[in-house]
């Protein structure tokens, strides 16, 4: 099963559609989203991004969509290339699809037995596998710490540095198996979650490619356009959350000369907007969704 997408509703009415123009699904996964901007638009155009060769297989069939089988960091090339030098929306729904979970061969769940794999495109070099065999136990601290927000990391790196002297850890099963006597049994699920979704952070390199990301939206977004993202972790919502308050990463906003503040967004819900009780209810791999949506000055 493809992904479910989260809010759907929320992040196309955010994205103010108009019949006649011109937006971008920078995540298109199951196409859930794009269906609902292609159901809003008359003559204007839906250009659709993916990285994962497997979305091939789900794709909708309008002349009203551009389909490129890219990560989004390439979004401004792509457009340029296909005559769209400014749009009037982007839509962005991060993190890791159903479809990607629910298919133990590709190692993103520790609920299978699986190689450490977690490439979103397949095609990639960087696997889970070489990570943890082959990273510095500096590197690795950095990992967890920066995209697992695990404060302690000294116990695990010491564990996978002595497990992979004795043999590669090549499967899931086997990193679990290494970790699991520094893991507190009581918070098992919550770790090794934590453990998961670092290193396929750093597999994909999603922070990097999600502030390339957001840089080339302000770009490519026209004036009074629209830039909606769903996060799904602390780590993704601060980047978006500081980027679109400030134009910068850090949060701290431009000024010039006298003092004035040079924000290039204007926040169109001041307050994140979650998932509603009922949404959670029938899809409860939304219940972390958080949704940002500003409009460019």
């Amino acid at each position: 099963m493809f992904h479910q997408p989260a809010m759907v509703e929320e992040s196309i009415q955010g994205l103010n559609v108009r019949p006649d123009g011109i937006y971008v699904d920078a995540t298109y996964g199951g196409g859930g989203h794009a269906r609902g901007i292609i159901e809003k638009i008359e003559d204007g155009r839906l250009i659709a991004f993916d990285q994962d060769v497997a979305t091939g297989e789900n794709l909708i069939e309008d002349s009203r969509l551009f389909f490129i089988n890219h990560n989004f960091r390439y979004m401004k090339n792509f457009l340029k290339y296909l005559g769209f030098n400014q749009v009037d929306g982007i839509l962005a729904d991060l993190g890791v699809s159903s479809h990607h979970l629910d298919a133990p061969e590709r190692g993103f769940s520790f609920r299978f037995d699986a190689p450490l794999d977690m490439r979103m495109n397949q095609k990639a070099p960087l696997t889970a596998r070489y990570i943890i065999n082959s990273y510095s136990a500096n590197a690795l601290n950095d990992v967890f710490r920066n995209y697992g927000e695990i404060r302690k990391t000294r116990f695990l790196v010491d564990a996978i540095l002595q497990g992979r002297e004795e043999n590669e850890i090549t499967t899931t099963s086997e990193l679990e198996e290494v970790l699991g006597p520094y893991i507190p049994f009581k918070y098992r699920n919550k770790f090794l979650a934590k453990i998961f979704q670092a290193l396929r952070i750093e597999v994909n390199k999603e922070i990097e490619n999600l502030r390339s990301f957001l840089e080339q939206s302000l770009e490519v977004l026209k004036s009074g356009g629209r830039l909606a993202v769903i996060s799904y972790h602390s780590v993704e919502d601060r980047t978006v959350k500081n980027f679109m308050k400030s134009g910068r990463f850090s949060g701290e906003p431009e000024k010039d000369f006298y003092g004035n503040v040079k924000a290039p967004f204007v926040l169109v819900n001041k307050k994140v907007i979650v998932p509603s009780r009922e949404e959670i209810r029938y899809n409860n791999r939304v219940r972390s969704a958080r949704l940002r949506i500003a409009e460019k000055l």
